[in-house]
């Protein structure tokens, strides 16, 4: 999947939001040392909004704590385990085989 950035619109908005701080740990942030991250990634929901930006330092962006490619299929593996749990999942299309009833009764 392509990588998507924010525009310079949502990233000066959220570094202003911010105050100059990390928003996860409260680091003060350099000049240039701000990275600015997707809270829900963008493999899911597909939003570059300023409701889903978050302005971090390079050790929380980068860091232990930070989401890669195996956590977005786990993430969306319990996503589908979730909404097939709730119904919300669409039902297969798949017919069901089997012979069926019998068309007549031995008495």
């Amino acid at each position: 999947m392509k990588r998507v950035e924010f525009d310079k619109k949502t990233r000066a908005t959220a570094f202003e939001r911010c105050g100059g701080n990390c928003e996860k740990c409260g680091m003060r942030l350099k000049v240039g040392e701000a990275e600015y991250d997707h809270i829900i990634p963008y493999y899911f929901t597909q939003d570059s909004s300023l409701s889903n930006c978050q302005v971090l330092c390079v050790p929380c962006h980068r860091g232990e704590g930070a989401k890669t490619a195996d956590d977005q299929h786990d993430i969306s593996k319990s996503k589908r385990i979730w909404l097939k749990h709730n119904g919300a999942w669409p039902a297969s299309s798949a017919k069901i085989k089997s012979q069926g009833f019998r068309k007549t009764r031995n008495v």
